[in-house]
């Protein structure tokens, strides 16, 4: 079984990446468990270059093929922030329901279309012979006026998605990894992988 490290910590992150990767055979370790444990700086400009960034890093500490996420939630309203600060938006110590509160206080009067914002994915995968490869999945929706839902983690609860009359985090796990940003973006790296593996 071919082992790739996950160049990520965040335990719900992983989580959803196993799950959309479990048919492959393949076992998918984070940094942690890899024995890599330094805080790696995203000082990119763009979620491909944080993405890069990250798996580089992980994959010159160890040798072994690494893939990194770099996501975010974009409001056109917002120029389309949090962008690649999302997970820094108000600093990294503020929960999610606090984060979550300020862009819907943001957007106060704010109607229909032109609450539009989108979840954005970059998938980099580093492979030891110095190839390359990035892939990008968005998922499309508005910020809801109340934050709803239990599942998923960070803005699910606020991106609404009007096709389905829900929000992220009202959709079962196995259902938004067939709709969500990270799977689409997955599911483009997978045939990479499927071919390197």
């Amino acid at each position: 079984m071919a082992k790739i490290i996950l160049a990520s910590n965040n335990a719900a992150k992983i989580k959803e990446m196993r799950q959309i990767l479990a048919d492959m055979d393949i076992e998918l370790i984070s940094m942690a468990e890899a024995g890599v444990n330094e805080e790696i700086e995203e000082n990119g400009t763009t979620f491909e270059e944080n993405a890069l960034i990250k798996a580089r890093t992980v994959m010159k500490k160890t040798g072994i093929l690494a893939i990194a996420d770099d996501s975010g939630l974009e409001v056109d309203y917002l120029n389309k922030e949090p962008g690649i600060y999302s997970s820094r938006y108000l600093g990294h110590e503020t929960s999610y329901d606090v984060k979550n509160k300020a862009i819907i206080d943001r957007l106060a009067g704010v109607e229909g279309s032109a609450r539009s914002a989108r979840f954005v994915c970059v998938i980099a995968a580093v492979f030891p012979d110095g190839r390359e490869l990035v892939t990008r999945g968005t998922m499309e929706g508005k910020i809801a006026k109340e934050p709803e839902g239990v599942n998923g983690f960070g803005y699910d609860p606020i991106m609404y998605l009007p096709d389905l009359g829900k929000t992220s985090a009202q959709l079962l796990p196995e259902e938004k990894n067939s709709l969500s940003h990270r799977g689409k973006a997955l599911d483009k790296m997978r045939q990479e992988l499927l071919k390197y593996l």
